[in-house]
């Protein structure tokens, strides 16, 4: 029976929402990582205009194709000479100023795709414009040991989709709250399966078992470390995600891979206001983030990196917004991140149909975590080099 199939089967199971992703029909979730390292992939959803987050201000080239929507030279946070910050994103600056945060710009991949769906597919598959893959890059990527850990996931998925992890033998679970998932996972009825079981009904109550240990093992870190909660988070849905985020790993969960997620970027009219308010909750959010976890003494642990869709066309449109483009700028932030601007910024003289022309892979960016952060190899390395923020 195909993994598909399985997982429909599946669906009888009150755990749905935090069902564990054991692919390729194997009943054992793979291990946790023995080192205490955690990457938070916080996805952009809809596309974010980076020519309004990382702004070429001093290009005439800029205001004259955005005479509504360009951000204003005297209130951008100056970068260097030529580049500088959306002011929205003021709360980050004390991190580029203690060189934490560094802007990749030019992010995108030849031939690019301007659907939704497609460019998410390629981005979190790690796949060239016309290529179909259906495993996610960091299933392809992230090192696991032969012992076991814990029953700890591998994966903790607190906004989106599984993406980048689907396909391998990663355990993923979705949750909102730990609470939330223990007391679920407490519910479930448990069996072991028996010779005479068939291999659907063994897979399922295979899930189930993994789903009730890990739910004994958040609620032991729960019972010794999280019996009180005064981290203050701003109350956005970002917010609240990487406040979970935050109290996991201070619990000393050690989980390899966070999933978070914020938007609609997709602005297509009246941009200006929105695009502030997300911005806003983005750097309030990490900037909070940030300072919990140096508090704590974790954040040389914690590697952040933000990954979207696409930019936006170089151009505003009638509706004072702009329309799906291309390449953008993308973030990493971390206590081990080499702070700066890597890449070159693409020419606003030299539009590709209206589009900013990439100047950096988006895979770079995959090899560089995979290589620096997990002492891994990835099968695109040789095509798509690491860069040097990490």
């Amino acid at each position: 029976m195909r993994r598909r199939e399985l997982l429909q089967c599946a669906v009888l199971t009150p755990m749905l929402p935090w069902l564990p992703r054991l692919a390729n029909g194997t009943e054992e979730p793979a291990a946790t990582l023995l080192a205490r390292k955690s990457l938070v992939l916080v996805e952009l959803n809809g596309g974010n205009d980076g020519l309004n987050t990382v702004v070429p201000f001093v290009d005439p080239e800029y205001s004259r194709l955005r005479p509504k929507l360009a951000i204003q030279r005297n209130q951008v946070l100056k970068l260097d000479e030529h580049l500088g910050l959306h002011p929205a994103l003021e709360p980050l600056m004390p991190a580029w100023q203690d060189a934490e945060l560094a802007w990749v710009l030019g992010v995108g991949y030849a031939q690019p795709n301007r659907s939704h769906f497609r460019s998410i597919d390629i981005w979190e598959t790690a796949s060239d414009s016309e290529q179909v893959l259906h495993q996610g890059w960091v299933a392809r990527s992230l090192p696991v040991p032969q012992q076991k850990q814990a029953a700890l996931p591998d994966v903790v998925v607190l906004g989106g989709d599984d993406g980048p992890l689907q396909g391998g033998t990663l355990q993923v679970i979705s949750l909102q709250k730990p609470e939330s998932f223990t007391r679920e996972a407490a519910r479930l009825e448990t069996a072991q399966a028996s010779d005479r079981t068939p291999d659907a009904l063994a897979h399922i109550l295979a899930v189930r078992q993994a789903v009730s240990q890990a739910g004994i093992e958040f609620q032991h870190y729960l019972d010794n470390t999280l019996k009180q909660d005064t981290l203050d988070f701003p109350k956005t849905a970002l917010g609240q995600q990487l406040h979970q985020v935050a109290r996991m790993l201070l619990a000393g969960m050690n989980i390899p891979v966070f999933k978070v997620r914020i938007g609609s970027f997709d602005t297509h009219n009246n941009q200006q206001s929105r695009h502030r308010q997300l911005l806003t909750q983005l750097a309030e959010s990490l900037a909070v983030f940030r300072q919990t976890l140096r508090k704590a003494g974790l954040w040389n642990d914690v590697l952040i990196m933000s990954y979207s869709e696409f930019g936006r066309r170089a151009a505003e449109n009638a509706s004072q917004g702009t329309d799906h483009g291309t390449a953008a700028p993308h973030f990493i932030l971390g206590g081990r991140v080499k702070g700066g601007l890597f890449g070159e910024q693409p020419s606003l003289h030299q539009l590709e149909k209206g589009d900013l022309r990439h100047t950096v892979d988006y895979r770079q960016l995959y090899t560089t975590v995979a290589q620096r952060w997990w002492n891994t190899e990835v099968d695109w390395q040789q095509r798509f080099p690491a860069l040097d923020f990490i």
